[in-house]
């Protein structure tokens, strides 16, 4: 069993920042890329940023210069720092994670967390 679990959402004004964390726990083995994605009332889900074991990272457009992700591989946790945050940043955020378990290191699945809301407030 694999499990992701986000913290650190909740209620700011424009401007203002936020910290999330997602840390995954189970029976893992390896983790390849880690990302956070979100989806506001209405729309479809969609990437905020990946990074991968290497650390490399990518973002999406909407959130270079702002958003930083960060990941601790011993921990099997990543983070996204969210500076400058804007009404249209308001969404459910998700964390996931594309690993392999104990029990299949050959076979690697993506795994979702339940999401935490953020909401900017203008």
């Amino acid at each position: 069993q694999v499990q992701l679990v986000e913290s650190g959402g909740g209620l700011v004004q424009a401007g203002g920042s936020l910290g999330l964390s997602c840390v995954a726990s189970g029976n893992i083995f390896n983790i390849n890329v880690m990302g956070w994605y979100r989806q506001a009332p209405g729309k479809q889900r969609e990437l905020v940023a990946h990074i991968f074991s290497d650390g490399s990272t990518n973002y999406a457009d909407s959130v270079k210069g702002r958003f930083a992700i960060s990941r601790d591989n011993a921990k099997n946790t990543v983070h996204l720092q969210a500076n400058s945050l804007k009404p249209e940043d308001t969404a459910v955020y998700y964390c996931n994670a594309l690993l392999s378990t104990l029990s299949d290191a050959r076979t690697t699945r993506l795994y979702w967390g339940q999401g935490t809301q953020v909401t900017v407030s203008s």
